[in-house]
């Protein structure tokens, strides 16, 4: 069940009343209710792999308290090692398996040797890499002695599989979403309007920029060897506006949703492409995964507070790390490689701090300085975003190959209707820009404006994603 879909339009207005105007009275009614919804979410993809979903969540509560019950160190041991095991080991079989068997077997293949990898053919159950990493925090958080565990198996699951954030996030941890599934919640009128304003975004930069921008994108990429470098360009440009839109526009939606039931999760995008360092791209871009890696691997293997070798060692594994998280394809450990590079300028001479305030703060129009460094931070995501995007290496390869090439000062090759879309995409940055200091960019639009100009300007975001509905895609991040 797509966000973007007839289906969710039909299911979370009914999910919507039953939540308010029938178990409003209940907590844990509302959150059974909240459980049997979002199983019934997630089985419209699968409902196969929902028996997974159910057995990563039982594993993980019946551990956790089983480890606050472990009367010796070494018992506590076997049953945290025994959840990372069996979670870990299953994220390695579907989503990693078939890549380490071909790229052993190819390895094999360079020596001389000839042999056929067993590999299964099975479909990557949506959402796994998020709903195990909220399972893997919760474990490690009780391990450390940060939370006690949950004793309330409906409370717990909720955590787990709440339906805004269970197919791509963003990645909760128990100390900020437990505690909200466990109050009594009241109805806020201004914080559900709110919540519609953010699905609202959210759907404009899903439909209205990625959707579009894919088209354009998938045809550079798809059919490299029939476009000019300029093209190329433009292609790359296009990916890097699509895959912004898409996950930041799903994380909106899920934020959102999640509004209109009484719950805030985790913020995951804080205008990105504003950064004016790769340093500060990774504090804005997917927000819950980057502090994931830095509270649950960075820290642990030292973080920086060993000498430059240990800094160097620590960042180059958590961006390897994050990339081998995105698929099971070298491009993905290249796209890692590329991003640690980029940042260790700032790590090593300790200018990855210098950017906390977003760009240009109470002013409109930035400095030359900072418009500098927003576009060279801007060409170097573009740039490493070209690895994340292609097929394999060579294509990649290829594709970087046109762009350096003489053809880069050709004029571009995608039609009339690309105009139309840098158009669009220029309304959209400005939109953005104006919106910088709000959690997402129409956060305030309006508000003390006169409602002859207010609606007018809701009418037109509406219409543009009725405009530009067609056939439902799906989001990028749901293959991760």
């Amino acid at each position: 069940m797509l966000f973007n879909s007839l289906q969710f339009a039909i299911f979370l207005p009914i999910v919507f009343f039953l939540y308010w105007f029938f178990t409003n009275k209940n907590l844990q009614f509302q959150n059974i209710l909240l459980l049997v919804s979002s199983y019934f979410f997630y089985a419209c993809w699968d409902w196969r792999f929902l028996f997974l979903l159910v057995f990563s969540t039982i594993l993980d509560y019946y551990t956790g308290i089983k480890m606050s019950e472990s009367s010796s160190t070494r018992l506590r041991k076997f049953w945290f090692w025994l959840s990372i095991c069996v979670n870990l080991g299953f994220l390695g079989i579907f989503k990693y398996y078939n890549f380490f068997a071909t790229s052993f077997a190819e390895s094999l293949a360079r020596l001389g040797y000839h042999v056929n990898p067993w590999t299964f053919k099975i479909l990557l159950p949506v959402g796994i890499s998020f709903y195990t990493f909220h399972g893997l925090s919760y474990v490690i958080d009780i391990y450390k002695n940060r939370i006690h565990p949950e004793r309330n198996f409906v409370d717990y699951s909720v955590f787990v599989s709440f339906f805004p954030l269970l197919v791509a996030g963003p990645i909760e941890r128990a100390t900020h979403l437990l505690p909200q599934i466990k109050q009594k919640r009241s109805f806020n009128y201004e914080k559900a309007v709110d919540g519609l304003r953010q699905i609202l975004w959210g759907l404009f930069k899903k439909i209205v920029i990625a959707d579009q921008c894919a088209a354009y994108a998938n045809m550079v990429f798809n059919n490299s060897a029939d476009y000019n470098g300029s093209t190329h360009v433009l292609g790359a440009i296009f990916f890097a506006f699509q895959i912004y839109c898409d996950f930041s526009g799903y994380s909106d939606i899920a934020l959102g949703t999640a509004r209109l039931f009484g719950m805030e999760l985790l913020r995951n995008f804080a205008f990105p492409y504003f950064s004016r360092d790769i340093a500060e791209f990774w504090r804005r871009w997917h927000i819950s995964l980057s502090t994931w890696f830095k509270d649950y691997l960075y820290i642990p293997l030292g973080g920086s507070k060993g000498g430059v070798w240990m800094r160097v060692r620590n960042t180059f594994i958590i961006f390897i790390v994050s990339g081998f998280w995105h698929g099971a394809n070298w491009t993905f450990l290249i796209w890692g490689f590329l991003n640690a590079l980029y940042i260790m300028p700032s790590i090593l001479l300790k200018t990855n701090r210098n950017n906390l305030e977003i760009v240009a703060l109470g002013r409109l129009v930035p400095s030359l300085r900072e418009l500098i460094s927003i576009a060279i931070t801007f060409s170097l995501t573009v740039f490493a975003w070209i690895f994340f995007r292609a097929a394999n290496f060579m294509a990649a390869i290829k594709y970087i190959s046109k762009i350096i090439s003489p053809s880069l000062f050709s004029t571009p090759e995608l039609g009339g209707r690309t105009l139309g879309l840098i158009l669009i995409l220029f309304i959209f940055i400005i939109i953005e820009w104006i919106g910088r200091e709000k959690e997402f960019a129409i956060a305030g639009l309006g508000l003390s404006w006169p409602r002859l100009a207010k609606w007018p300007a809701y009418y037109a975001v509406i219409l543009s994603i009725i405009y530009f509905s067609g056939a439902e895609q799906q989001f990028i991040y749901f293959q991760f």
